[in-house]
């Protein structure tokens, strides 16, 4: 298996995840955009996509200019070559605006350990048929995908109170996933060190909430990561293996 990892900051890779591709020897790519590394030219070679986070916005592309091209592999990746995609938090922004959606800023930010609600579409789906009806998982962002309604395309499978998508499906290939499945245990003490996060940390959490904030994803780190194993095998057994 070959997976192709666009990162957008070296701290934010697919964390657990990575741990449990690692473990079942996957050949992994790893594409640092933010350092200036480019995207292979032929994606065809790659079995799966996934598409980290980062502090950056998806309209920001004059002061990350690598955006636009990055936005363009990726529909080249899901839309015309059909292949198997999972974006996280960015990454679900970036897929939102590829199937023709929007990003914009949320009414209040999502930062904590907070919950999530399935749909009903969530029981006949591939990879998320086996979660519980509600989990709670780590959210880090203040802007969300909007205006997805109309597309047949889509499917909504998870939502929480201030953001609707919070998992989204394109077709039957491509998940779009708004908040963090894939932490581990050093993940809230890594991303604290990044001053955008930093900041946005404080505002909604006020002082000391780093140290809070871990200790809850400490609280939850063994379901969580539970998730990301249930994710993975779903991943690897039942969408790479149909296409």
């Amino acid at each position: 298996m070959n997976i192709i990892v666009l990162q957008h900051i070296k701290i934010e890779d697919p964390g657990y995840i990575k741990d449990l591709m690692l473990v079942d020897g996957v050949k992994i790519t790893t594409v640092e955009l933010d350092e200036g590394e480019k995207i292979p030219k032929d994606l065809t070679k790659y079995d799966g996509m996934f598409c980290m986070g980062g502090p950056m916005d998806t309209h920001m592309v004059q002061e990350f200019p690598w955006l636009i091209e990055e936005k363009r592999r990726i529909k080249e990746f899901v839309l015309e070559l059909k292949k198997p995609y999972l974006g996280f938090c960015l990454g679900c922004q970036l897929l939102g605006e590829v199937v023709g959606g929007k990003v914009v800023k949320s009414r209040q930010p999502e930062i904590g350990i907070m919950d999530i609600k399935f749909t009903a579409n969530k029981g006949k789906d591939k990879l998320f048929s086996n979660f519980p009806d509600e989990i709670k998982s780590l959210q880090w962002h203040s802007y969300e995908v909007q205006g997805l309604e109309n597309s047949k395309d889509i499917t909504l499978l998870a939502s929480s109170p201030i953001t609707k998508y919070q998992i989204f499906k394109y077709q039957n290939h491509a998940y779009g996933v708004q908040f963090h499945i894939e932490i581990k245990d050093s993940t809230v003490k890594d991303w604290g060190c990044v001053p955008e996060y930093e900041k946005a940390l404080k505002q909604q959490l006020g002082m000391g909430a780093l140290e809070k904030f871990d200790n809850e994803a400490q609280a939850n780190m063994q379901n969580m990561n539970n998730y990301s194993k249930i994710l993975y095998s779903k991943f690897k057994g039942d969408i790479l293996n149909s296409k």
